[in-house]
């Protein structure tokens, strides 16, 4: 497929971050982050969930103020343009597709009035030198817009993501969660940015809007930066990766930083090339930061043992030959001198490593499995834990007929609208269907992992309400003492005492995940599961649903999971 370039930015620029600090509320997100991302480049930025990815695109965006550091968009003119696809779509509900998309291309539209009225006025005035150039400099600026494509490139970039065929004089608030997400991704890509920041730019992208996108990106002249945990995405598209996760750097810089138990986000590791060549590269890094870390520690305690061995030397209980009160000094004195020289010499080495000692590896988050809390009561009944008999909901999904047994894996796929996540909600009965049949088996209870993540808050305590007290109040008190939110792996301990509404979109995720876990069902329905979830966690994950003993369900775009599925699938197509 080919897409012409949307990259109608100077190919000089490149984007510089130095030293960019962030804090929300006294707690830090980002701490000293400094790199580079040339004309050209794409950049993916990766690290385990409230990292900081997200905030670090904003960050950049102008979107929040960083509490330190400068963000420069080098060679891109006076007025540089960053385009940022977050995870809050630019556009009100009751605005309608056109008024997003205009607004998105509006300064492109202004670029060409400003040539036309620049025009007339040359035509009046031939002979004035200024108003050439202003006419000039309008024609470059619409020409470097594409200014006279802007029209055909709305039609192919609504397609491209999927969009096509929807009226635009809809409002984005009919929309579903992701059809307003690729209209997001539309309007930016529209906007024609200098610096290209992208938020988990393929979670609501099937594989066609994906190899749109993958096109689109790769094709891009400037600076391109991305946040993504889309493994495929990331093999295709980036040409390097930025890590936030903790890196090896020496003690005497991290200490004061780590006192409030923080430390996520502090600087970053760059490593090149793919997702692929990555996941071995960041294997050997950690294991030499292990050892680096366990080397110096042994050397710390040995230097400190010698300079408790070493406050004396030689035959210090020996007598001098004479006793002779002159020979008894010069020995002692002798004594002492290289005493002090050893100790101190011990003691210059046991301080510059000190000093430069590398901080300790955190211990990294590790999923403790599906069945961290228990087993589903897995029960001997014959027939299926699900079925459906021509099962539809009008205009969202056509009649669907399947039968689902006791521990099987099914896997469903297919591209954006033909309602992968209405029949998860079916099958999960937070739906009913318009026509057809829905059976589950009595005795089997049916949990879904949403798209969109949904913490009520029935104890009404608002917006201070913590981590720990979301789990507590929708796993059950009860349950929750029984089963500590840790147990999981899913959220570090030193997030439990935050308010929920602090936390990422992905450690959000990973509470509801936890609280769905906290009695796992016979049934697990997991609506697109590797969507705003860690690498390390997405991996983990997928590799426990092939042993959980219940029954599993995922509806999923995600290339890589599907292509190391070994179970059942089931492709839903459009009518």
């Amino acid at each position: 497929m080919s897409h012409r370039s949307s990259s109608l930015s100077t190919a000089e620029s490149h984007l510089r971050v130095d030293g960019l600090s962030v804090s929300f509320a006294g707690h830090r997100v980002l701490t000293d982050v400094s790199f580079v991302v040339p004309a050209g480049s794409r950049v993916g930025v990766i690290g385990e969930n409230g990292a900081g990815k997200s905030t670090l695109l904003a960050a950049i965006a102008g979107v929040i103020e960083p509490t330190a550091g400068s963000v420069r968009l080098i060679g891109a003119g006076d007025a540089p343009v960053i385009g940022l696809l977050h995870q809050v779509p630019p556009f009100a509900p009751d605005d309608s597709l056109t008024q997003a998309l205009e607004r998105a291309v509006k300064p492109i539209r202004l670029a060409a009035i400003a040539v036309g009225r620049l025009g007339e006025h040359l035509s009046r005035n031939a002979d004035d030198p200024a108003v050439a150039d202003a006419y000039s400099q309008a024609l470059q600026t619409a020409d470097r817009l594409g200014a006279w494509e802007v029209d055909s490139r709305i039609g192919s970039t609504i397609s491209g993501v999927g969009l096509d065929g929807i009226d635009l004089r809809r409002s984005t608030g009919s929309l579903s969660g992701g059809q307003r997400s690729r209209l997001a991704l539309a309007c930016v890509l529209l906007g024609t940015p200098d610096a290209l920041l992208l938020d988990e730019p393929t979670n609501h992208l099937d594989d066609a809007a994906t190899e749109y996108l993958v096109s689109r990106v790769t094709a891009w002249r400037g600076p391109v930066l991305t946040a993504s945990h889309d493994r495929a995405f990331l093999d295709e598209a980036v040409t390097s990766l930025l890590d936030l996760d903790p890196s090896p750097l020496p003690h005497r810089e991290t200490r004061s930083l780590l006192q409030d138990g923080t430390g996520t986000g502090i600087g970053v590791s760059r490593f090149g090339g793919t997702y692929s060549a990555y996941l071995l590269e960041r294997a050997d890094a950690r294991r030499m930061w292990e050892r680096t870390f366990r080397d110096e520690q042994a050397e710390l305690a040995r230097l400190r043992a010698s300079m408790k061995d070493q406050q004396s030397v030689g035959h210090t209980d020996a007598r001098p030959r004479t006793e002779v009160r002159a020979a008894q000094k010069f020995y002692a004195d002798r004594n002492a001198r290289v005493v002090s020289r050893r100790v101190n010499d011990s003691r210059d080495r046991w301080e510059r490593l000190s000093a430069d000692q590398v901080r300790r590896p955190p211990a990294d988050l590790a999923f403790g499995g599906l069945t961290a809390a228990g087993t589903p009561r897995i029960q001997g009944a014959a027939g299926p834990v699900l079925s459906l008999a021509q099962a539809a909901v009008d205009g969202r999904l056509m009649p669907v007929s399947i039968a689902v047994g006791a521990g099987e894996k099914w896997l469903v796929t297919g591209p954006n609208g033909p309602g992968k996540s209405t029949l998860l909600s079916l099958l999960a009965g937070t739906r009913s269907p318009d026509a057809g049949t829905v059976t589950r088996a009595s005795w089997a209870r049916v949990s879904l992992l949403a798209q969109e993540v949904k913490l009520p808050d029935p104890r009404d305590r608002g917006p201070k309400r913590t981590v720990g007290e979301t789990y507590s109040d929708l796993a059950g008190d009860a349950r929750a003492d029984e089963i500590p939110l840790t147990t999981y792996g899913l959220i570090a301990l030193r997030d439990i005492d935050r308010p929920i509404d602090e936390l990422s979109v992905g450690q959000r995720r990973r509470v509801a995940l936890a609280v769905l876990l906290a009695d796992p069902p016979e049934v697990l329905l997991l609506d697109e599961p590797t969507n705003h979830f860690s690498l390390a966690l997405v991996t983990a994950l997928e590799e426990a649903l092939v042993t959980y003993p219940g029954t599993v369900v995922v509806a999923s775009h995600d290339r890589w999971l599907r292509s190391r599925w070994s179970g059942r699938k089931m492709r839903l197509g459009l009518p």
